[in-house]
């Protein structure tokens, strides 16, 4: 293995200029994430989940977007998941996209709340069948004893609920509403350009942070 300590990279693919930045937050994110799309970068729609469980400790998982709204960022997943039942105690969370190939962050922190179910059922709808049986078929985050399991479940979700499976009543769609952003753009010598957006008062303040 090299020695990680020798492991460097010099960013020097973009600038990130308060003053040609998008004055809403919003505006600038779909800017970027336009520019991944368009990049073709892998999975730009991918973003880093952070909660805080009962005990105060965080944890992070993988998720996906879904949609992108003036009230905030959605994905969906399993209620009874670990990351449900932590944004059952804590509702607040902190997302993190990395488009590596753009030198790019983005980091979003804020309040959690659930979409409301019709939307969950719109969306459930919309999903491959062997996705729609799946969510039936895993206890998300729960001990299994072997896949075993998972292949039987899919199997019993299947012969019970045929080629139109409902909604689970377990699994449904959370929005994550902004309180503050920030836009990182790797720079050469480690003098990143980081730009903060937080509210104060209802409007969007936007600030150069040191990186």
């Amino acid at each position: 293995m090299d020695k990680l300590a020798d492991l460097r990279k010099s960013y020097e693919r973009d600038e990130l200029d308060e003053h040609l930045a998008a004055a809403e937050p919003l505006r600038q994110f779909r800017q970027w994430l336009q520019e991944a799309l368009d990049a073709k970068v892998p999975e730009p729609n991918a973003m880093t989940l952070a909660t805080v469980g009962a005990d105060g400790r965080p944890s992070t998982r993988i998720v996906l977007i879904k949609d992108i709204e003036e009230q905030g960022l959605v994905w969906y997943t399993n209620y009874d998941s670990r990351k449900g039942r932590e944004l059952a105690v804590h509702p607040f969370a902190a997302l993190q996209f990395h488009w590596v190939e753009m030198e790019r962050v983005v980091r979003i922190e804020g309040r959690v709340e659930q979409v409301d179910a019709a939307r969950s059922d719109a969306y459930y709808a919309s999903r491959p069948l062997d996705s729609r049986l799946g969510a039936w078929a895993s206890p998300q985050s729960q001990v299994i004893t072997s896949r075993a399991v998972l292949v039987a479940n899919a199997a019993k979700a299947a012969a019970q609920h045929g080629l139109n499976p409902g909604r689970p009543p377990h699994w449904g769609g959370y929005r994550l509403v902004p309180e503050r952003w920030e836009f990182w753009q790797g720079r050469k010598s480690r003098l990143h350009d980081r730009l903060v957006y937080r509210l104060d008062q209802g409007t969007w303040v936007r600030e150069r942070l040191a990186p």
